[in-house]
């Protein structure tokens, strides 16, 4: 869907400054599935709310065919955004939907959800990315929530200094992404840039942001920021500038920190030990089943 509305300015006098660049590391998850793990557990606090964020992107059928079998979730979001390719999404809670070129899949695990994710390809090249976003202690035990948003239902714009903007989550020059959390506030943003050009966004100070390149190298004020690299923003001014002098692409990804404990164990985060154990008991027990 492209925005034909009027765009509003993105006013930055005072942008952030780039804190560290950080190089993903290189994993398998699901039946083998190769993928860079660029947010990783050691980074969840300083990224709070957002837990993970996977990249992959592969023309080796090898390298994706196993896909991510039957596997439980408890107390955040799962999303997956596909560049390119095929892959189906079932879960416990009766939700199917087809996630391809440029479509998003949004699920919410809430108090348990057991779901599989599987290419419907054989060949070609298959690329994208997950991010996991947390739940605030008074959402984990939500019931699961499910959205396919097909690539023409994405709300993307062309500012007039030349990039494609493409509004998953929050808002961007006034214009409305697909999603919306009262709590977490997400911006995600997927960023195209020709040559000679660069974009601005506002922020709140206190938001945690990051931005990972995907194609080419950016600038981030003075700092350069090369492909396949994640660059964490110092917290503070009025939001961040983003410069190409080539073509580009970068994802964009902001939120509020909800402060409060993060447990992880595997597929479940919670607030505490205790919650941990119900949810391996839960699951183990197959209640997730009948989420």
């Amino acid at each position: 869907m492209t925005a034909t509305t009027e765009l509003a300015r993105e006013i930055v006098t005072q942008p952030r400054t780039v804190e560290r660049v950080v190089a993903g590391m290189p994993t398998s998850d699901g039946a083998g599935v190769k993928l860079t793990r660029v947010l990783t557990q050691s980074l969840q606090r300083r990224l709070d709310p957002y837990l993970m964020l996977d990249a992959f992107g592969t023309d080796d059928p090898q390298d994706y065919i196993g896909g991510f079998p039957s596997h439980p979730h408890r107390g955040f979001e799962t999303i997956t955004y596909m560049i390119a390719g095929r892959m189906r999404h079932r879960d416990s809670a009766g939700h199917e939907g087809l996630l391809q070129n440029g479509g998003v899949q949004w699920m919410t695990a809430g108090r348990g959800v057991v779901h599989s994710e599987l290419p419907e390809q054989e060949d070609g090249r298959m690329e994208g990315f997950q991010l996991w976003l947390n739940l605030a202690a008074k959402d984990k035990m939500n019931a699961p929530w499910y959205r396919d948003i097909q690539s023409d239902t994405v709300p993307e714009f062309k500012t007039p200094e030349g990039v494609t903007v493409r509004v998953i989550a929050g808002a961007s020059h006034g214009i409305a992404g697909a999603v919306q959390r009262e709590t977490t506030q997400p911006l995600y943003l997927d960023l195209h840039f020709e040559a000679g050009s660069h974009f601005s966004q506002s922020l709140p100070a206190a938001h945690n942001a990051f931005v990972y390149v995907y194609r080419g190298e950016l600038r981030v004020g003075d700092s350069p920021l090369p492909s396949q690299r994640m660059a964490i923003l110092a917290n503070g001014g009025d939001g961040v500038v983003l410069h190409a002098d080539a073509p580009a692409r970068a994802l964009l990804v902001a939120g509020r920190p909800l402060n409060e404990p993060i447990v992880q164990h595997g597929p479940f985060v919670m607030n505490t030990k205790e919650e941990i154990f119900q949810a391996v008991q839960d699951s183990q027990a197959g209640r997730f089943e009948r989420a």
